[in-house]
């Protein structure tokens, strides 16, 4: 029998590059997904990432009914079906004869082309009819027109996105749609809550890698490092406070947050929310949505809030639409948290997680402890050369009085400095003057 004598460790890395080569990922990337999940899922999910997701289509109840809207379709040409039992509004596209984005019912607004991942952040949201509402990163205008839909267009929806050219494209379609409830405005979500505030709910759909969505963009396999990331991440952070900052927690119907993305990266999803639990006083909810896996409260070096497992992630593999994340906030009140751990600036670092940052918290206690007590001794040591010097003192004091010599002082002479000798000079100088006026005199 032959015994191989690699370790773990190496016969990991060797299928890491297999999958790289295979799959044509980067080492950071693939690295990373192989931790989400066990090797054969991986696999499964791998592929259908190389594999287009069906198109789906949102039916919109704002013009139609979605048993109307199938007629109608099928009748053009188009072989369809009922997204699930958890949506009431989609349909699943398998193949058609007629181009969907220019069928009569589409140019009147009766339905949406969209993903069926970006229906269950609305469907968390849940906004009633008669509130405010806030779409924070609203472009091309899907998700809001969902939400205008649930409000039944009453109330007031806020649909921001921080790009000018995207808002062209979000007020077409919100027109198109028969919405009329909604403002199309541009800045920054960041600054948002300096803008307005008080809203009943937010949604915060936040700009993402999309490792979620490799099978509509492949060159995220190998354009994505790191660095990238945790940019993003940093970004997503201040997307995710401002969206709580905006947010109204008086409200009597709502006081919600949702964020999403369609990465599958745990620094842009958990870890992003584990911040915001950290930074202000709110707290998870369930989403009320029946699909998803849920979010990880720990995966390798990560310790997050127990919380998290609230969440819910999406994958290709297992529900058939791109890779997702949704988490549902509830805000408590407007008190600002300050955070327990400091984290450092790498960003290797902040990976390590909240268990590191303690572990790194006890090493420089103990080295202050270190230092406080080398500070007792030179301080103990300090206060043995003051009594050596009174000691001396007072020998120098019986020698001066045996010597005869009284009222003189036998110091070391002292440097003078530049400002001293100076004034020495002016004081011989006005004595010169004195005598000089008594001669005259």
């Amino acid at each position: 029998a032959v015994v191989s004598t690699q370790s773990t460790g190496e016969y990991r890395s060797v299928l890491l590059k297999d999958l790289c080569q295979y799959y044509e990922y980067n080492e950071f990337l693939m690295s990373h997904l192989v931790e989400l999940m066990p090797l054969g899922e991986l696999l499964d999910m791998l592929d259908a990432q190389e594999a287009k997701r069906p198109v789906t289509i949102r039916a919109n109840s704002l013009k139609t009914r979605r048993r109307d809207l199938a007629q109608t379709l099928i009748s053009r040409g188009v072989n369809l079906d009922p997204i699930g039992k958890w949506s009431k509004v989609g349909l699943v596209v398998y193949n058609t004869s007629v181009p969907l984005g220019a069928t009569p019912e589409y140019l009147a607004g009766h339905y949406m082309l969209q993903g069926a991942s970006s229906f269950v952040p609305v469907m968390a949201l849940n906004a009633k009819p008669g509130e405010r509402v806030l779409d924070m990163c609203a472009a091309p205008g899907g998700k809001s027109a969902y939400i205008a839909a649930l409000m039944k267009n009453t109330g007031m929806l806020v649909s921001n996105d921080a790009s000018k050219e995207r808002t062209k494209a979000l007020s077409a379609n919100l027109h198109r749609l028969g919405v009329h409830n909604a403002v199309v405005c541009n800045y920054d979500g960041m600054a948002f809550p300096k803008v307005m505030g008080n809203f009943d709910r937010v949604l915060l759909d936040a700009p993402c890698s999309g490792t979620g969505v490799v099978s509509k963009d492949a060159s995220v396999k190998q354009s994505k490092d790191e660095e990238e990331i945790l940019k993003i991440a940093e970004a997503q952070k201040r997307l995710l406070l401002a969206a709580i900052d905006s947010c109204d927690h008086t409200s009597k119907t709502g006081g919600v947050v949702v964020y999403s993305t369609c990465s599958v990266m745990v620094q842009e999803n958990e870890w992003v929310v584990d911040y915001a639990l950290k930074r202000r006083n709110v707290k998870l909810l369930p989403l009320g949505v029946d699909i998803g896996k849920d979010g990880f409260s720990r995966i390798n070096k990560y310790r997050f809030d127990s919380s998290l497992s609230l969440t819910k992630r999406y994958y290709p593999h297992t529900h058939n639409m791109d890779g997702f994340f949704v988490a549902k906030f509830q805000k408590l009140s407007n008190i600002v948290k300050e955070p327990k751990e400091v984290f450092r600036s790498d960003g290797e670092s902040e990976e390590e997680g909240v268990g590191d940052v303690m572990e790194e918290a006890g090493d420089v206690t103990e080295g202050v402890g270190d230092v406080t007590e080398e500070a007792d001794e030179v301080t103990e040591e300090a206060a043995e050369i003051t009594e050596e010097a009174g000691d001396v003192t007072e020998e120098a004091g019986v020698v001066t009085e045996e010597t005869g010599v009284e009222g003189m002082e036998c110091e070391e002479p002292e440097k003078k400095y530049p400002s001293e000798k100076k004034a020495k000079k002016g004081k011989k100088k006005k004595k010169k003057v004195t005598k000089e006026k008594t001669k005259d005199s």
